[in-house]
């Protein structure tokens, strides 16, 4: 029997506070907001207590933020993509900004069990003004449990529409992608960092940004496998490549502190269910 599972996390502003107010259907949970950081911004744990998803199951994850709101979300762990019958497991998610608004997602990993067909969706919707910062980390397989991934597919699809779209299918017996030079070079992590904008960014903020992204990528043991780029002046964009998703991860939260002080002039400190 496939589990679906539905919510809707608002954000506002009142008298100075971020406020978030959510609904749901199925097994979507948020846990209390917290406020580290005072008043200005909102932290939220997003929950799914099966803990994954098999083939046949959708998580619909509907985000919005009014003017002047910042939410950060994040995750307690991974989400898992278990084997499939034949049927698509399926996590869809879309976040819209109303000018001014601050958002960022940063759920942990996506873990791909060997066998499974997953799609990953995630939609962004920008009013001009408004900015976004998020990541997208990725595992094929459970390589420290000796694990590979060695049938299924998973699909990754992220896009600011008419401006940005990444789409990738990667299929376990398309050895080519897996392990060729040209595709992933044998590695089993896929990571991503973004900034998106609603309108386009000042060159000079622009720049700043790939250039303090790359001081961090040339003093990390992943240099070699990591890149900084801007396909479009309302994005900038870091990809990383690892074995593993912890020394991925690593670097996608220095950038993130980097970006965070360049971009907002705001410090970075770890939500506290990463030390959890």
């Amino acid at each position: 029997m496939a589990w679906n599972a539905t919510l809707s996390l608002d954000y506002t502003l009142q008298a100075g506070k971020t406020v978030a107010h959510f609904r749901h259907d199925g097994p979507l949970r948020i846990l209390q907001s917290l406020y580290p950081e005072g008043d200005a911004v909102c932290h939220n744990v997003l929950v799914h207590p099966p803990g994954g998803l098999v083939g046949g199951d959708t998580l619909d994850i509907a985000v919005t933020a009014a003017a002047g709101s910042h939410g950060l979300i994040t995750t307690p762990g991974a989400t898992r993509f278990y084997r499939s019958a034949g049927e698509t497991a399926l996590q869809r998610t879309r976040i819209r900004l109303e000018a001014g608004a601050r958002a960022e997602w940063l759920p942990m990993e996506a873990l791909c069990y060997s066998g499974c067909l997953a799609e990953n969706h995630l939609a962004l919707d920008l009013a001009p003004g408004a900015e976004l910062m998020g990541w997208d980390v990725t595992a094929l397989g459970l390589p420290s449990a000796n694990q590979p991934f060695e049938r299924g597919s998973f699909c990754q699809h992220i896009e600011l529409p008419g401006v940005w779209l990444e789409r990738a299918r990667i299929r376990a017996d398309d050895l080519l992608l897996m392990n060729s030079p040209l595709g992933l070079a044998g590695q089993r992590c896929i990571a991503t960092l973004f900034f998106t904008a609603g309108s386009k960014l000042e060159r000079q903020r622009r720049q700043l940004a790939l250039d303090l992204a790359r001081q961090v990528l040339e003093a990390h043991p992943l240099s070699a496998a990591a890149g900084a780029t801007s396909p479009d002046a309302q994005v900038v964009v870091v990809r990383v490549l690892a074995p593993l998703v912890e020394p991925a991860m690593v670097l996608l939260k220095q950038v993130w502190k980097v970006w965070r002080q360049h971009f907002w002039g705001k410090d970075a400190p770890s939500p506290r269910i990463w030390s959890a």
